[in-house]
């Protein structure tokens, strides 16, 4: 058995419903005019789910997708990771479904809740099992948001989106590639910011709740904006500090696709340009943890990973949750 020194991505892969929606769509049910979504959040188009659409089945299709980027076996597979917010049932997990769909029979599975830094704290989870265990795993990230955002709430309805990413990460021998740095972290003080009220343990259903109760509130715009470029900033640059490497070295930014001026205002502070940031935003929205594997398996199709790349992924979103990692093709 070769020795297991790090875990590369060898394969992406991501999946949308087919409903478009246009901007033009939501600002006329708002009452906006013509251009305020773009010019604030820099999304023209997102995709939302239609009635048959499921979470498993998004992400699924996902992972399908990046087991045949990988060209490795299914029976190989030796964990799978789901990060997402939108499971299709609050019990039980959705992960199980989508590995018996993928046929994945040698794999663990487990649903994975960080919110929009989902994805990046899977990613770490499946480093660590590749290295030690010297399996593959798949990460999968998707979200149904569509079904639980306020279509009367402006600041929520406009933002986010329905997609999938994945990512197979393989065991590697190389130790200069693979996570060079990982940054996780989190502040409870800003917990109630973005929320679903009811439906969890302390607000269980009832039928004297209202329907609002049920979908997402996205409180204090502006306090939301500061504490997601802080805390993108911050952890990127330790996560930076701890592989021993300056933003310069950098070759791809990929930030979670929040909204285009926090993703700008993270690169402004760490120093990176635009021609090395990289979005889906304008054509996929916001998809929480889904933002990234989506942006990488976008990246893969057009402009392939070369090796020595060194990318940097940085989220920070809902619970405040934060996470950074910096990683070498």
């Amino acid at each position: 058995m070769r020795t297991v020194r790090s875990a590369r991505m060898a394969g992406f892969g991501h999946s949308v419903p087919r409903r478009r929606v246009e901007n033009a769509e939501i600002e006329l049910s708002l009452g906006l005019e013509t251009g305020w979504i773009e010019s604030r959040t820099g999304i023209r188009t997102r995709y939302w789910a239609e009635d048959g659409d499921t979470l498993s089945g998004l992400a699924t299709e996902a992972g399908a997708m990046a087991l045949r980027n990988a060209g490795i076996h299914r029976c190989e597979i030796g964990l799978m990771l789901l990060a997402t917010s939108t499971p299709d049932h609050l019990l039980p997990p959705t992960a199980p479904l989508v590995a018996h769909k993928l046929a994945l029979e040698r794999a663990g599975a487990i649903d994975l809740a960080g919110a929009c830094s989902g994805f990046l704290y899977a990613l770490t989870l499946a480093d660590a099992f590749v290295r030690t265990q010297g399996k593959p795993v798949l990460v999968v990230a998707a979200n149904i948001l569509s079904r639980r955002i306020n279509p009367a709430e402006r600041a929520s309805s406009v933002l986010f989106a329905d997609a999938a990413g994945a990512v197979v990460l393989t065991p590697a021998s190389d130790p200069s590639a693979g996570i060079l740095g990982t940054d996780l972290c989190s502040d409870g003080s800003g917990y109630d910011l973005i929320s679903i009220a009811a439906g969890g343990s302390s607000k269980p259903f009832t039928p004297q709740r209202t329907a609002e109760d049920y979908l997402m509130t996205l409180r204090n715009g502006r306090e939301v904006f500061s504490r997601a470029v802080e805390m993108m900033s911050a952890a990127s640059q330790r996560a930076l500090d701890i592989a021993a490497l300056e933003a310069r070295t950098i070759t791809r930014f990929v930030p979670h696709q929040a909204n285009v001026r926090i993703f700008q205002a993270v690169a402004a502070n760490l120093g990176i340009g635009a021609d090395r940031t990289v979005s889906s935003l304008e054509r996929f929205g916001n998809s929480s943890a889904a933002t990234i594997p989506l942006s990488l398996s976008l990246e893969a199709v057009n402009r392939p990973l070369h090796d020595g790349e060194t990318l940097l992924l940085t989220a920070a979103g809902a619970g405040f949750t934060g996470a950074a990692i910096v990683y070498r093709a």
